[in-house]
């Protein structure tokens, strides 16, 4: 059974930077691929980045240019680093994971990001 637990999130002003953090268990990491969601307060989940086994990456537009993800397979673990984050990038970060074609057969339990002064 496949577990990810997402750590990083916090609180942070308009303009800073954060690295959120997806350690994965209960598999082999090198196989799956692993997204970043989001759900803000009355909104929908929505796809931030995902990342393939083969290393082939894709952003949502709203954060093209300021957040990039990666994944490290020696530890597996995928990051998203965040940068200019915006008050309208607040919301609770979700990590997933999937087989194939699929990215979100599994999901963390989520990190909550604000962005406020």
């Amino acid at each position: 059974q496949v577990q990810l637990v997402e750590s990083g999130g916090g609180l942070v002003e308009p303009g800073g930077s954060l690295r959120l953090s997806c350690a994965a268990s209960g598999v082999v990491f090198s196989i799956v691929n692993m997204g970043w969601y989001r759900q803000a307060p009355g909104k929908q989940r929505e796809l931030v980045a995902r990342i393939t086994r083969g290393g082939y990456k894709d952003y949502a537009d709203s954060v093209k240019g300021r957040f990039a993800i990666s994944r490290d397979n020696a530890k597996s673990t995928v990051y998203l680093e965040m940068t200019s984050l915006k008050p309208e990038d607040t919301a609770v970060y979700y990590c997933s994971s999937g087989f194939g074609p699929h990215f979100t057969t599994s999901w963390g339990q989520g990190t909550q990001v604000t962005v406020s002064s």
